[in-house]
């Protein structure tokens, strides 16, 4: 398996996928270099949604969660790929193993996110030793900068 983000799919294919639509076509170019299975990577794009894209050769799998706003995310890669192993020895079947992993990681992005750790990008948290209640809490001032930005371009707009 394969699990580059946009960046690498820009340095291996040459194009930067901008959309879904993109991720899509650069997932059935690396499935034709040899992989059994492709994830491309979508949290570097904008919008509301992370959203992946695994492809197994024949069933194209759109796996999104909602984006949390941090720049906590050092790691996430490598968390996510350790994520899938982990499942798959565990049992799961491919498909099975790389959703899950992606609920994982996305709890991992979220409970980073109460991380002030210095300047820069900091570390996932793939213990999820924030509590659910400080996690709720930071979703809620989320949610709430999200409407007040909604309510900006309105008005602009």
């Amino acid at each position: 398996m394969v699990t580059p983000n946009l960046f690498e799919v820009k340095a291996l294919l040459g194009k930067l996928p901008t959309n879904v639509e993109e991720m899509i076509s650069a997932a059935r170019e690396f499935k034709k270099l040899g992989p059994r299975y492709v994830l491309i990577k979508g949290g570097h794009m904008t919008g509301t949604e992370s959203t992946d894209i695994f492809y197994d050769g024949q069933v194209i799998l759109k796996l999104s969660a909602v984006r949390i706003h941090t720049d906590n995310t050092h790691g996430s890669g490598c968390t996510l790929s350790a994520a899938i192993t982990a499942n798959l020895a565990k049992g799961m079947d491919v498909t099975e193993a790389v959703k899950a992993a992606k609920v994982y990681i996305t709890r991992t992005i979220k409970a980073g996110s109460l991380w002030q750790l210095g300047t820069g990008h900091g570390p996932v948290d793939p213990f999820i030793w924030a509590s659910q209640e400080e996690m709720n809490a930071q979703q809620q001032q989320d949610n709430q900068q999200d409407q007040k930005q909604d309510n900006q371009q309105d008005i602009s707009g």
